[in-house]
């Protein structure tokens, strides 16, 4: 039978062979430390030598769509069909649409088509390149989805909205754009006879003013606006300068102008 000397020594060595065991698991694996600078990714572009072709981009599977950007109704995005404007709306026109229509309009058309849309808005009064007049017979006879396409896209000097105003936003701007020009050509019968309606004098006599007060009005040539001309001193008082140069032309028109409404007889 073993002995108690034999029974310790067995246990000491046991001891000792599952310490050199631990150690020998223990030691390649602290070799295998991944730091975090040096991370097992595939950058876009660069060479990886895990696939065949080389390229560390993967080709995207055939048919694959990102999220958002199914567009499925084409005519809802684009305005098109089998490339052709097509006169229809993509969802039923409201009282919410057309007022979410004016207010997107009255803030990026009316800048260069005025409010009315006769395209003399406050920038092309300043010198910018006229508008396209949404009232003429040509641009009445186009379809709807034309005007979709336009706002989307651009057309000549007008840029693309399609980054400032979303998709429906623009549909909604469309089925504004088609009920300002029924109304500027609109009749009594074009009115749903179930509706009270007043003419603009009948408004005007309601308000106090006389029922000519909605006529047109033509403006003056001449604005109180001061112009450049009122900035420079006038040649004929002593110690100034003959203005010369583009202030030329402006100096004594407006400028002449203003002080004569100072004036006194």
């Amino acid at each position: 039978m073993p002995t108690h000397s034999t029974n310790s020594l067995f246990r000491c060595l046991l001891r000792w062979t599952l310490a050199a065991a631990t150690l020998a698991v223990l030691i390649p694996v602290s070799g295998c430390r991944q730091d975090m600078q040096n991370q097992p990714k595939m950058i876009p572009q660069r060479e990886s030598r895990f696939f065949a072709s080389g390229r560390s981009v993967r080709p995207q599977v055939l048919g694959t769509v990102a999220r958002g950007q199914l567009d499925a109704d084409r005519y809802y995005y684009t305005g098109l069909i089998d490339n052709k404007a097509q006169d229809a709306m993509p969802f039923p026109v409201t009282m919410t649409v057309l007022r979410r229509g004016q207010e997107r309009f009255d803030i990026y058309c009316t800048p260069c088509h005025s409010r009315v849309g006769n395209g003399r808005g406050m920038i092309v009064e300043r010198g910018y390149k006229p508008a396209g007049n949404l009232l003429e017979p040509r641009i009445l006879q186009e379809p709807l989805g034309h005007y979709f396409d336009v706002i989307s896209h651009g057309y000549g000097a007008m840029p693309d909205y399609a980054a400032q105003i979303a998709t429906q936003d623009r549909w909604a701007i469309v089925a504004y754009i088609r009920a300002l020009q029924l109304s500027q050509n609109a009749t009594l019968q074009d009115v749903p006879a179930a509706m009270n309606i007043q003419t603009l004098a009948e408004v005007s006599q309601q308000m106090g003013y006389a029922p000519s007060f909605p006529q047109g009005w033509t403006l003056p040539a001449l604005t109180n606006v001061p112009s450049a001309g009122d900035m420079i001193p006038d040649a004929k008082l002593p110690g100034t300068n003959q203005p010369t140069g583009p202030e030329a032309a402006n100096h004594g028109v407006a400028g002449k102008q203003s002080r004569a409404k100072g004036t006194k007889k």
